[in-house]
This record gives structure tokens, C-alpha cells and sequence, in this order.
């Protein structure tokens, strides 16, 4: 069973504040402190190098690291020089630890976390490497793999308001802060909500924290951003399946991802964006865009899905079966494992894709884009830029007919180069490509006109002047060169391979 969230007392969360500060508990002095070997081992969730590591070391940051990431019970004058000023008495006055004869034991993981120029701390539930258990249903998440990739891929505009729906401990409401002037959050776990509360103390911002299912505490009321890791794991209704607040959403199949691409546009201001993540069905006969596309059709939204990975039933059943601390070869691990693969079944499901889900409310009168592309590739890192980039240049391109593309000067991107493929002894090229190094990493293939267009594209140069120039030096009709032109420049310019 779980421990209650840390306690809020303003002076003592003061003095934990400069404890952890004074003992260096930052991303970069653990990070030096653990060398790349055990580092790398805890991202694998091995602790056994970290703890060697950690047991031979006098730095106060090592004591904590053994307290609150590794679980291990630690002296409790060791504790006490590494909070010095907090003493044990308050960080069990805060209910972080409790005492276990002359030593001090965890009650919750707490760990720095550093991104977007930004270095925070990040209290949640101890996690499986800490209590060599299975996880309590209600068990709050600290920063895992589907958080981090979130905060990866978010826009982030200076915006008045933005929303955190399911913050579990709070983890995305701490990177909207750092560009939106008010934040609010909520989940429906009260446990999610005090760990959320504790780390907005501890971190000295401030958010609106409201209980309630996904967007409902906030009927009737609109953001310029939302952000939302929601519970989209599809979990079977089955009693041999153990169900888990931070990932199962209580409804079937993917219905809780479908509802909310439906439902998120009433809470946009216009121009708002909003961005999640999501697993969608894909059954048999069908494509995971035939899937994703039916949910928003109706919805007026601009959408830009990118798919990032799928996986078929027995992957994902062996995936989640996993999750929170179960393993394979056990009777428990095999009748989840069926119960997911029944489940599946039962829908004729074939497969199931994992991707990020960006849409938008057209801030004027338009027919809305839609871009459903898969991309399984390495992307650049963080890609919130690059994502916004690409939403500006989309809402443009769909805001601007032909005309204004080809009356447009553009040039390439500064991350984006020609590629040329020749057989051996050939003249010509049989393949060119542009690629864009950053981003989406995407590559175009390019045509004699296009490539030709390419090559003069400096940004002075207007693309209808450069079709026509085009069109007389090849001997071709300049219409059909103008709208080969523009459909290129349509394709490479949402992205970024071409920029205005």
C-alpha cells in the first residue's frame, strides 16, 4: 500500500528546498556522481551498480540517491547531514521518511529532473526498482518514459493560460510554467493531486488544482495550450487484469483517447493548442488512419497525428503485462497476458499504434487541415519547436491558395541538404533527395523542375519567378511548371525543408 502524499508546511518544504540545493542534488552532479555505467544500468531500472556506487561514497547527494531513488534505508546521521537543515524530524514531519530503528526508510521517490533549461524536483510514489513490488492501483508516477516524451514533443508559445489534464504528480505543470502566465491542473486521483500540490510547493510556482475526470472540472471554460499524458492504455475489462489509475481510464478499447480528441476543441481558444498522447485500435481490414481520422471528422480542429510505433496484440499484452512490477513465466503474468489477447480478439483488433496527437482551433473561418504521418524513425530532440514551427507553417499554407505560395519567396532550411544517387558509370542521377537533418528528419524526393526550383530558392527570389525562368530554360509549360512548383514548395514548406 502506498504512503499519503508528503504533507504541505510551507517552512519545512523552505528548508528541504535548500537542503537539496546545498547537497547537490541536481540531474548533473547525480549524473557525475553515478559515472555512465550505473547511470545507464538505473535507466534499465538496475540498481545494483547504483548501489555500489552510492554505499562507497561520502557526498550527501549519494545519501539521498540511496534514500529516494534506490529505497534503501539509510543511517540516520547520514540523513541528517544530508538535510541539515530539514533535520530527520522534518523530513518525517513532511511524511518523506519514516524511522526504521537507528536508520531512516522512504516513503516516496524524490528525485531531480531538469529540462528546457529548467532544474526542478519531482516527488511521486517510490517506484518497482525502490519497493521490489507490484504497484498499488493507486500508485502516483514519477517522471517516466510517455512524461518525458510529452514534455519532448509540446509547443511551447508564451501563452495566458494553459492545462494540464491527468497531471498525475505534476510533471507537465512544471514545463508550462515556464511560458504560460496560469496553469491549471487536474486528475482524478486525490493521491495524483497532493503529490501535484507538494511538488508546486516545493518547486515555488503556483498552480489552480482541480479534482475531476479529464476535462471535467473545467466545463465551459477555454485555454490557450493543453497538455494531457491521459490514461490511454487499452486495458482489458477483465477481473485478471489489475487496473491502474495512472494508465487505465475505465473505458474499452481506445474510447478514452477517442473522447477526448472529440471533446478537447470546446476548450481551445481559438488559435489554442492542444497536445496528448495516445494508443489507437487498428483492426483487421482497416488502416490506424481510417482509425484516427473518423475520431475528428466534425471536430473543426486542425490536426497534425504522428504515429510513432506499433506493436500487435501479443506485444502489447507482453508490454503491459510488465507493467508495474509483474513477470513473465508466472500464472499471473499468463492469465493477463491471455485476458489481453481475448480482449483484442473479441475486437478484431490487429494492431495498435502509439503515436502524439497536435491539434488545433483555426483562430479564423477555414476548413481545417488534417496530416496523419508515420514516422518510426529517430527525431530531433527536444521537437516542441519544431513543432511549432510546423503548425505555423501549416496553418499558413491553409490559410494561402496557390498563388500566394508561388508569390512567396522561399529558401531551404539551415539543417536541410541535397542528396544525389548515380549508378556507377552513370551520367545523371537516377535518385535526389532533400533532407532535413532536424525535426522530423523528413527527405522529399525531387524532380528535374523541382530540383532545379531548389537550387535557386535563396529567399529572394520568388517561386513564380523562378518556375517561370524554369519553364523557358527546360522548354516546358510554365502553368504546369507553377503548379509542380507549388505543390513542392506546399510539401517541403509544412515541415520546414523550405522556409518564407
Amino acid at each position: 500500500m502506498n504512503a499519503n502524499p508528503p504533507r504541505i508546511d510551507p517552512e519545512l518544504i523552505g528548508r528541504l528546498r535548500t537542503d537539496l540545493g546545498t547537497s547537490r542534488y541536481t540531474v548533473e552532479h547525480v549524473t557525475e556522481l553515478l559515472g555512465p555505467l550505473a547511470a545507464a544500468a538505473l535507466d534499465r531500472e538496475q540498481v545494483l551498480p547504483a548501489q555500489r556506487v552510492t554505499a562507497e561514497s561520502t557526498d550527501p547527494a549519494a545519501t539521498l540517491v540511496r534514500l529516494f531513488t534506490l529505497g534503501d534505508p539509510v543511517d540516520a546521521a547520514e540523513a541528517q547531514t544530508a538535510l541539515p537543515t530539514l533535520g530527520v524530524d522534518g523530513a518525517i514531519a513532511l511524511g518523506l521518511v519514516a524511522q526504521e530503528g537507528d536508520g531512516v526508510s522512504a516513503l516516496v521517490d524524490l528525485r531531480p529532473y531538469a529540462a528546457d533549461d529548467s532544474a526542478w524536483w519531482i516527488a511521486s510514489d517510490l517506484a518497482e526498482l525502490a519497493t521490489r513490488a507490484p504497484l498499488a492501483p493507486d500508485h502516483v508516477l514519477g517522471i517516466g518514459g510517455a512524461s518525458t516524451t510529452l514534455a519532448c514533443w509540446t509547443p511551447r508559445p508564451p501563452v495566458s493560460s494553459a492545462l494540464d489534464v491527468g497531471t498525475g504528480c505534476g510533471v507537465q505543470a512544471l514545463h508550462l510554467g515556464a511560458h504560460a502566465e496560469a496553469v491549471a491542473v487536474t486528475d482524478l486521483s486525490q493521491r495524483a493531486l497532493g503529490f501535484a500540490r507538494f511538488n508546486a510547493a516545493l518547486n515555488e510556482v503556483s498552480w489552480e488544482v482541480l479534482e475531476g475526470s479529464m476535462l471535467g472540472p473545467v466545463s465551459g471554460r477555454q485555454f490557450d495550450l493543453i497538455v494531457s499524458n491521459p490514461p490511454f492504455v487499452i486495458t482489458p475489462r477483465s477481473g485478471a487484469v489489475p487496473l491502474f489509475e495512472y494508465r487505465d481510464g475505465g473505458a474499452a478499447g481506445d474510447a478514452v483517447v477517442a473522447d477526448l480528441v472529440r471533446g478537447i476543441g470546446a476548450h481551445l481558444t481559438p488559435g489554442g493548442i492542444a497536445q496528448f498522447l495516445g494508443n489507437w485500435e487498428v483492426p483487421r481490414g482497416s488502416t490506424w488512419t481510417d482509425r484516427v481520422g473518423a475520431w475528428l471528422e466534425g471536430t473543426g480542429l486542425d490536426a497534425w497525428v504522428v504515429q510513432r510505433e506499433t506493436q500487435d496484440p501479443a506485444e502489447y499484452a507482453e508490454t503491459w503485462s510488465r507493467d508495474g512490477g509483474h513477470h513473465a513465466g508466472t500464472a499471473e503474468f499468463d492469465a493477463m497476458y491471455a485476458a489481453w489477447l481475448d480482449d483484442f480478439a473479441a475486437r478484431d483488433v490487429e494492431s495498435i499504434g502509439f503515436g502524439v496527437i497536435t491539434l488545433q482551433r483555426p483562430a479564423t473561418d477555414r476548413e481545417p487541415f488534417v496530416e496523419l504521418d508515420e514516422v518510426p524513425w529517430p527525431v530531433q530532440n527536444p521537437m516542441g519547436e519544431a513543432v511549432l514551427a510546423g503548425l505555423r507553417a501549416r496553418t499558413w499554407l491553409a490559410e494561402h491558395d496557390d498563388d500566394a505560395v508561388l508569390d512567396a519567396a522561399w529558401r531551404c532550411g539551415p539543417d536541410v541538404h541535397e542528396e544525389r544517387h548515380t549508378m556507377p558509370g552513370a551520367a545523371d542521377p537516377t535518385v535526389i533527395l532533400l533532407r532535413q537533418g532536424g525535426g522530423l528528419r523528413r527527405h522529399l524526393t525531387m524532380t528535374t523542375v523541382t530540383a532545379a526550383y531548389v537550387s535557386v530558392a535563396d529567399g529572394e527570389l520568388t517561386a513564380r519567378q523562378a518556375a517561370a525562368a524554369i519553364a523557358g530554360i527546360l522548354d516546358l509549360d510554365g502553368a504546369e511548371v507553377a503548379g509542380e512548383i507549388a505543390a513542392f514548395v506546399r510539401q517541403a514548406g509544412k515541415d520546414g525543408l523550405l522556409v518564407p
